[in-house]
């Protein structure tokens, strides 16, 4: 099958919202973009059906510096990380400079709070019913003197982190007060990613960024009363394996993540929020490019990495956007095909980072297959 593009300003790079949160509303037809059509990052809200497209935010002070885009000015800009989708209101949330602000499909836009000056934020998530937004920030000491012209660190963050005794915070908004209801100290650690559980909001998916004992202290829960660590080095796990991008399942009953064993093949993880019912489901030897996993209805996914065909391109990174069906009890993956991505993967912004539409029957990815990024759409019907 070949992907229809959904975004149509040839000059623009289109990307969609970081894959935690879904870039469509509720009706599976409009979708927010970042867009650099304006020559600032933007946000845009397309119409899938007619094509029309509208300007949501008018940032016109560059981008700001956070996890991922350490080349960003600090306190100014639009958060290319921050923003999170709220599907059923069409609420869309990001950052600009030290604001936190939401902006509804009129192009209506409010500030909720402010973050402290010290601090230095990532991606965000809001909550199923809309009430509340997690804002995870880390002093700001660990990103300080990053190499902003090669827009990446050139020294260890993590262990700056654990030498210098900095912490992260889980920072609780309520999305219509702007009250911060939870400021929860993580000692010792770099959190980029947070996700609510789809069922409870007191539940705070999280992870430690780039840690040295990567096998173990990638993937936390915060359940309301305590700090859970949802890998360990049982059953010949270790400390020295590779685990990232966990997830939440959509009924909220599980967790998935991925990564690699040390010496060993790929891996797609999959536990309960309270560390118990483990699966660990290892690839084929060679299928080690990069990539990520997306949920979709129970038991499927959806990846831009790993899947490899005889005559594929040796790269670090995916080439193919893929459907995965998971039979779990029994530790067997079914791999669907969909289409090459054709990412050229030179950036952040570059990655897939497919998802599934609300209704699972079809999937969004972004792609610079024809020089500039844009979202691109495939079908993926039930019976695949």
């Amino acid at each position: 099958m070949e992907p229809k593009r959904v975004t149509v300003c040839p000059e623009a790079n289109d990307q969609l919202l970081y894959f935690t949160s879904t870039s469509l509303l509720a009706d599976d037809r409009r979708l927010v973009v970042i867009s650099d059509r304006t020559g600032h990052p933007n946000l845009f809200l397309v119409d899938t059906e007619s094509g029309n497209e509208t300007q949501l935010t008018f940032n016109d002070e560059g981008m700001l510096k956070s996890y991922v885009y350490f080349d960003g000015t600090p306190n100014k800009g639009f958060g290319k990380a921050s923003v999170s989708l709220h599907p059923q209101s069409g609420t869309v949330y990001y950052i600009q400079g030290r604001e936190i602000r939401a902006v509804d499909t009129n192009g209506q836009s409010r500030i909720i709070a402010e973050y402290p000056h010290d601090q230095m934020t990532a991606f965000t998530h809001v909550s199923t019913d809309g009430k509340y937004l997690c804002v995870p920030t880390t002093d700001a000491r660990a990103l300080d003197g990053v190499n902003q012209l090669k827009g990446k660190p050139d020294y260890n963050i993590d262990g700056r982190v654990q030498e210098e005794n900095l912490s992260s915070y889980l920072r609780v908004y309520n999305t219509e007060t702007g009250a911060e209801i939870l400021c929860e100290e993580v000692p010792k650690s770099w959190i980029t990613h947070v996700q609510f559980s789809p069922t409870n909001h007191e539940h705070i998916l999280y992870n430690h960024e780039w840690p040295s004992d990567c096998g173990i202290r990638r993937v936390w829960l915060w359940n309301g009363n305590e700090h859970i660590r949802l890998r360990d080095e049982s059953e010949n796990r270790s400390r020295n394996d590779w685990t990232c991008h966990e997830m939440w399942e959509r009924n909220g009953q599980y967790l998935i993540y991925h990564g690699g064993y040390k010496n060993g093949p790929a891996f797609i993880g999959r536990v309960k929020p309270n560390g118990t019912d483990r699966i660990e489901i290892a690839l084929p030897e060679n299928w080690t490019q990069y990539g990520h996993f997306t949920v979709g209805n129970p038991n499927h996914l959806v990846s831009d990495g790993y899947y490899r065909q005889n005559d594929d391109p040796e790269q670090r990174s995916g080439v193919w956007i893929t459907r995965q069906h998971v039979d779990w009890k029994n530790e067997h993956i079914d791999w669907t095909p969909l289409c090459r991505s054709g990412s050229s993967w030179d950036s952040q912004d570059s990655h897939p980072h497919p998802i599934y539409n609300h209704a699972a029957n079809a999937i969004y990815f972004t792609s610079d297959r024809d020089g500039k990024r844009a979202v691109y759409r495939i079908e993926a019907p039930p019976n695949m």
